[in-house]
């Protein structure tokens, strides 16, 4: 794809938050995210109540905005109106596996979000597309051109990213991710998740926010809570693609009174 190209009439491409992960190098390939040191060590830290500020601070500062975006408005909510099918590219059966514990996770844990993976592209609304890291400026010239390409590597030097393409309505009619797969576990398993996330339309990092992985400064390598409340405040459907600020805070209350009862259960957290 190429994202600078014309696109349909009414569509426009956004660029997604490009993430600036650690390197965090691995002795070995482990599938399970749960096996890995790092990752488990950062879970038992892991805060798990917050307040209905809290949330609500952190769902309107990644929802709404970008870090980075060619065209289009950034003020209004942007999502998926339908299901999502997943298309991974590569020639990695491992990070592959990896890549579909992390779709079905995601699926596990955000209610009203009908994800999964897919064996063809065609039929695909999301495109992952694995790389080794030494290609990475290349696959992202190939699909932003040249000059985009620097221009992202000066201002970001990202170490992976996705994009968006949406239409008149805020729909998000399709998404590009590109992951490079030889950084070690927990750097693919922390681009995975972040990517993949904000992929879905919670575009805008923010460093304001200690608790998300959308914040520069945090490495998960997992789904954290916080950013279950963020996936699925954004996926209920009274939250609609196109709704304003001033539209979704009125039905926010409503919609995080129910949000709390999924997350808790998913989880197994105390009331």
């Amino acid at each position: 794809m190429t994202a600078l190209a014309p696109s349909p009439s009414g569509f426009r491409i956004v660029l997604l938050a490009l993430a600036t992960v650690a390197f965090a190098p691995d002795t070995a390939t482990i599938a399970v995210a749960g096996e890995l040191p790092a990752i488990a060590s950062r879970q038992r830290a892991e805060k798990k109540s917050f307040t209905d500020g809290e949330i609500v601070d952190g769902f309107l500062k990644t929802a709404f905005g970008a870090e980075y975006h060619l065209a289009g408005r950034v003020d209004r909510i942007r999502k998926f109106d339908g299901p999502v099918r997943v298309f991974a590219e590569s020639d990695r059966a491992d990070r592959k596996a990896q890549l579909a514990k992390v779709v079905a996770d995601i699926g596990k844990r955000v209610q009203h979000l009908d994800i999964a993976m897919i064996d063809s592209s065609e039929a695909a609304n999301v495109r992952v597309k694995l790389v080794r890291d030494r290609d990475l400026f290349r696959t992202i010239s190939s699909f932003y051109g040249a000059e985009k390409a620097r221009e992202i590597r000066t201002s970001l030097d990202p170490q992976c990213l996705s994009g968006f393409r949406k239409n008149d309505n805020f729909e998000i009619e399709h998404s590009d991710v590109i992951l490079t797969v030889d950084n070690g576990d927990f750097t693919f398993l922390d681009c995975a998740y972040e990517e993949l996330l904000q992929s879905l339309g919670p575009i805008n990092d923010t460093a304001s926010v200690p608790w998300t992985m959308f914040n520069d400064n945090v490495s998960m390598g997992y789904f954290d809570v916080y950013d279950q409340y963020i996936l699925n405040l954004l996926y209920d459907p009274r939250i609609k693609a196109g709704m304003t600020v001033a539209e979704v805070k009125a039905a926010l209350p409503d919609v995080l009174t129910d949000v709390r009862i999924w997350v808790r259960r998913v989880n197994d957290l105390k009331e």
